[in-house]
């Protein structure tokens, strides 16, 4: 048997053997610890294509070892409770060069932890009641950054930043059908810097707009409680992420997309209202308390087709951790 076979096929046994484990209840595992230590699978890739070319018995049973070695430090380091705030890569050096520009709406004054290296800064976009009839289109992009929901605002929207580095910036757009925020970091030399950035934001929306929000997060965590909101979409497009939101049933409608890579998704819905879930969600773990299924990938609650307000997540991940629960 070739060895990059064997290799993936132990690699699959593993992630099959967590997930099963999880799904049972035996363990509690947070993916979002694993993919702190990302190099370890560059470091298995390499001895694989040395050992794979010369045949080598011996170079064989060096790779499996350090492969067993590897998963088994990623299986008890994915079993910690992983701290509050931004994880990726935390384990890691932080970058030490820090490129931080200024504008007007900075303000210099340090953080709670008298850090000098954080700058506060406050973006903000005012009401207008003849907009108001518009939808209210919200759209987040970013990556390594600690998303939060901070309660609500007599402005449209409120986005307090505590920044270690790149350039964030708040724009409106307005058509005959909608307001539209776009909300952005543009940090070119931090792109690909997997640091721990130490980027949060957290905003607070009117509660008499009807929002869409769609949110682009490459690695990060959002924590969202919508549930005093008039919520029509929610889109979630996220790389190595942890997703915990919280919907209302404001709306007749409300529909909730979620796309990510390697994530951890909570998600809960009302009590009151009929939900149906459909999932693709491939080697992605999936637990949907309160749901009957109805077949492969889709799932609904017993109110579904009686109730006037009715909830539709599509959830779509590539090797995920999916909870959806009732409040």
């Amino acid at each position: 048997m070739k060895l990059d076979r064997l290799i993936w096929g132990i690699i699959l046994l593993f992630i099959g053997g967590v997930l099963l484990l999880e799904n049972f209840g035996v363990i509690n595992f947070y993916w979002r610890n694993v993919w702190s230590f990302w190099p370890i699978f560059l470091i298995i890739a390499g001895l694989n294509i040395l050992f794979n070319r010369n045949n080598s018995q011996t170079g064989s049973i060096i790779s499996i070892g350090v492969l067993v070695l590897a998963l088994a430090f990623l299986f008890y380091k994915g079993q910690q409770v992983p701290e509050r705030g931004n994880w990726w890569g935390r384990h890691f050096k932080k970058d030490v060069d820090i490129n931080i520009e200024h504008n007007d709406e900075d303000n210099d004054n340090d953080d709670d932890n008298n850090d000098s290296s954080y700058h506060q800064l406050k973006l903000s976009e005012p009401f207008i009641v003849a907009d108001n009839a518009k939808k209210t289109v919200l759209n987040i992009s970013g990556g390594g950054i600690s998303f939060k929901l901070d309660g609500e605002t007599s402005s449209l929207i409120d986005a307090d930043v505590k920044k270690r580095r790149g350039n964030f910036s708040l724009k409106k757009l307005v058509t005959d059908s909608a307001t539209i925020l776009t909300f952005s970091m543009d940090d070119k030399k931090g792109k690909w810097n997997f640091g721990d950035n130490g980027n949060e934001v957290n905003f607070k929306l009117n509660k008499e707009a009807t929002w869409d929000v769609l949110m682009k997060l490459g690695a990060g965590e959002a924590d969202f409680d919508f549930s005093p909101y008039k919520v029509r979409t929610f889109r979630f497009d996220g790389g190595a992420a942890a997703l915990d939101i919280k919907i209302g049933d404001l709306l007749p409608i409300t529909d909730v997309v979620v796309k990510s890579g390697v994530a951890d998704v909570k998600i809960k819905v009302p009590n009151g209202a009929g939900c149906r879930i459909k999932t693709k969600t491939g080697l992605s773990a999936k637990d949907f308390d309160g749901f009957e299924k109805l077949s492969d990938g889709v799932y609904e609650t017993s109110n579904y087709k009686s109730s006037t307000k009715k909830i539709f997540i599509n959830l779509d991940g590539g090797l995920s951790n999916f909870e959806v629960t009732r409040y």
